[in-house]
């Protein structure tokens, strides 16, 4: 009997390595693994992509705290749904739409538009001083660019750059018309580009 407790239960070493494979595994290896209820596997999803969703919900909202609160929502909803996640290879994409929605669904629901001035994509944790330099340098070029851009085109191209939304996308959850979209997609884009032309 003990053994076949001990074979049932996996080793603290077992478990490692299976954490490692799920770390290293591709997108749609690991969210079909949590769309079957694997929570190592989600967990791999969270950290993952946490960081990118905090800073999308902060660049909307505007607060530390309420894109805290968002990124959690979506988390849930995502735990939820995924089993719906026809193809597990566009989980970041999913999972963005998702915080979006929840995003834009507060500033709604407070009757104003604030506006999406801080964009800081996080450095990777193994990046030398200078590259680290280099990385705080541009994301403080891409704020104030964003900063610059009135407030329709920050949102256009948020959504477009950052959470890979498709033209027809962005139009119905900003319920905007498909050309007014890429039109003001297409200004802000000339405008970043120039905005980022002095850090160049």
């Amino acid at each position: 009997m003990a053994t076949k407790a001990t074979e049932r239960t996996p080793s603290p070493t077992a478990e490692s390595r299976h954490d490692g494979r799920l770390a290293d595994a591709d997108d749609r290896v690991v969210a079909g693994r949590a769309a079957d209820g694997d929570p190592q596997a989600f967990e791999v999803l969270v950290r993952r992509y946490s960081t990118l969703m905090r800073v999308y919900a902060r660049s909307i909202l505007g607060t530390d705290d309420e894109a805290d609160d968002v990124v959690q929502e979506a988390f849930v909803i995502a735990w939820q749904q995924l089993d719906s996640l026809e193809d597990p290879g566009v989980v970041k994409s999913w999972l963005m739409r998702i915080v979006s929605r929840r995003s834009i669904d507060r500033l709604r629901a407070r009757h104003e538009h604030q506006d999406i001035a801080d964009y800081d994509p996080p450095a990777e944790a193994a990046a030398a001083p200078a590259q680290a330099a280099q990385t705080r340098s541009l994301a403080a070029a891409v704020g104030t660019a964003l900063a610059s851009l009135p407030g329709e085109q920050r949102r256009c191209w948020l959504l477009k750059e950052v959470a890979e939304y498709s033209y027809r996308e962005i139009a119905a959850d900003l319920e905007l018309p498909e050309s007014t979209v890429r039109g003001l997609i297409s200004r802000a884009r000339v405008n970043m580009a120039r905005e980022m032309q002095a850090w160049r």
